[in-house]
């Protein structure tokens, strides 16, 4: 059998540091733990990265790629169930990465790198969530005035942004840990689209209820 590689050690740190921060937030997580985490000096940890912005900004990074790479996806979205698929998805990337918006205005206020790339990231999902109206306007699944996208877009963002903060906020203790991601995910999914309803066609606003009935029931 061919031994796998040892995984390089800057990778496995960013790893862990993802951990550690989705964990218990980044402003609880120093250096000293991480390095204590994987058993490395803190000498080896500041060779890679010599200091923790560096660790965030590295996240960020992969974080941004893989978003920027799904939400080119929303111009394929036609009706309620590709923007139920699209918005779960967005939601399974935002809790891998949720250290970023559970600790969000802290971050920006201390990382000016951080604070202007993220106000790219909110233009980019904006771009995406009008995509995705005016593909399911086109296909009749949506009737939304022009005048109305804009505003509705930005709802949509200001809900996916804040929702896990949202889920923060109504349980501290229970809303960010593992066991409750699918529940956290499936409302914010929910949450997000249910801003379409007014303008869902009949058929595509019973889809959408029926929807939300069986991954409900599923998590009974």
């Amino acid at each position: 059998m061919v031994k796998k590689a040892p995984r390089r050690t800057a990778e496995r740190i960013l790893e862990v540091t993802l951990e550690l921060f989705n964990r218990f937030g980044e402003p609880n997580v120093s250096t000293t733990l991480i390095s204590a985490e994987l058993s490395i000096s803190p000498g080896n940890l500041y060779y890679h990265y010599p200091a923790k912005d560096e660790l965030i900004n590295s996240l960020f990074d992969r974080y941004e790629r893989a978003l920027n790479e799904l939400l080119n996806a929303s111009d394929g979205v036609r009706d309620v169930e590709d923007a139920w698929f699209f918005m779960h998805s967005l939601f399974e990337l935002i809790w891998q990465y949720r250290f970023l918006y559970r600790d969000l205005n802290d971050l920006l206020s201390k990382n000016r790198r951080l604070e202007t790339h993220f106000q790219s990231v909110l233009k980019n999902k904006t771009r995406a969530v009008k995509a995705l109206l005016d593909g399911m306007s086109r296909t009749g699944a949506v009737a939304i005035d022009s005048r109305e996208v804009e505003a509705t877009a930005t709802s949509m963002v200001v809900v996916l942004t804040y929702w896990l903060s949202y889920e923060y906020v109504r349980d501290p203790r229970r809303a960010l840990e593992p066991e409750n991601a699918q529940a956290a995910l499936l409302r914010g999914a929910h949450h997000v689209l249910n801003l379409l309803v007014p303008y869902l066609e009949p058929g595509q606003r019973m889809h959408l209820l029926q929807l939300v009935d069986a991954y409900n029931n599923g998590e009974r």
